[in-house]
């Protein structure tokens, strides 16, 4: 069992006369309306620190508290593996499974605490994203300085990542450049998820042919841009699929609701199966300004499936 947390949200103009219930139900949609009216009723979401009724409307600037009671998270590696460090930066290959940031059922079990708990005087934070199912390498800044210099490096692409996919599909060119925008669609339970849509955000990855086999294509990717999940969309809506990945299907899409299993649980973005990895990563010192390469050997699991 972790240790329980507290959630904050501040209520703005929009939100303005919605009750208490309504707002809860309408962001966190991983729970059904009696659970969260279940909350409320027994003080476990405060409105501007006192206990108070699902029905309640609310008013802007005030100030939700939900105090989410301890809870068993589920099992996932720990291995964090550092690979360079020093007082301003910090590099870890991060095992597939385990998630970057807090959120949903983990809490203890992310990267982000893990390092925390291993370095309380210098607690790294990441400068970028890796999907909960994605391994490899991880850049992570340890000072305010630090993180201002390498999230304008991230702004500007001047932080370089190589990934390898492992995707469904042999027919592939041999070199492609794809420019399909990434956005928010609907998706039942979450309210939203990213996916290719003409009304989503610029986006940019650049593809290479590594190795082909009868029934997958070993490919490396170089994403100019960072949007969420951006490899496996991409790769999607070329209609070649991540290998094992449950979510994305041919088009850059959530496979659809009706093709799911009466029973089975939706897929989400945080489910893992896919094959992909984090393989290089270069950028500029933010103190020094060398040009720092890193390499990370893809795992085990990937490495099986190209061989």
């Amino acid at each position: 069992m972790n240790q329980g947390w507290v959630y904050q949200d501040r209520v703005a103009q929009n939100d303005v006369g919605l009750t208490l219930l309504q707002y809860y139900t309408r962001y966190y949609r991983h729970s059904p309306l009696e659970e969260w009216q279940a909350r409320i009723v027994n003080g476990q979401i405060l409105l501007n620190g006192q206990a108070t009724s699902p029905q309640t409307r609310l008013e802007k600037g005030d100030q939700l508290t939900y105090q989410r009671p301890p809870w068993e998270e589920p099992v996932v590696p720990l291995d964090i593996e550092v690979l360079y460090e020093d007082l301003d930066v910090m590099v870890v290959a991060k095992p597939s499974g385990l998630p970057v940031l807090p959120g949903g059922g983990f809490l203890e079990h992310t990267l982000l605490w893990q390092l925390q708990q291993r370095y309380p005087d210098l607690a790294p934070f990441p400068v970028h994203r890796l999907g909960r199912g994605t391994s490899g390498l991880l850049l992570l800044a340890r000072s305010p300085k630090a993180r201002a210099d390498l999230s304008q490096q991230l702004r500007d692409r001047k932080i370089r990542k190589v990934y390898r996919a492992l995707a469904t599909g042999d027919n592939w060119p041999d070199h492609c450049i794809i420019n399909q925008p990434i956005g928010k669609i609907f998706y039942p339970a979450l309210g939203y998820l990213y996916a290719a849509t003409p009304t989503g955000k610029k986006a940019q990855s650049e593809v290479w042919v590594l190795q082909r086999q009868p029934q997958a294509t070993l490919v490396q990717v170089v994403i100019l841009t960072g949007r969420p999940h951006q490899i496996r969309i991409h790769l999607a809506w070329l209609g070649y699929p991540l290998v094992g990945d449950p979510l994305y299907d041919v088009g850059g899409v959530p496979c659809p609701v009706g093709a799911i299993a009466p029973g089975d649980k939706l897929p989400v973005p945080g489910d893992g199966g896919y094959f992909l990895h984090a393989y290089q990563l270069e950028f500029s010192h933010p103190r020094t300004g060398d040009r720092l390469h890193l390499e990370c050997r893809p795992p085990d699991c990937l490495q099986a499936a190209i061989d």
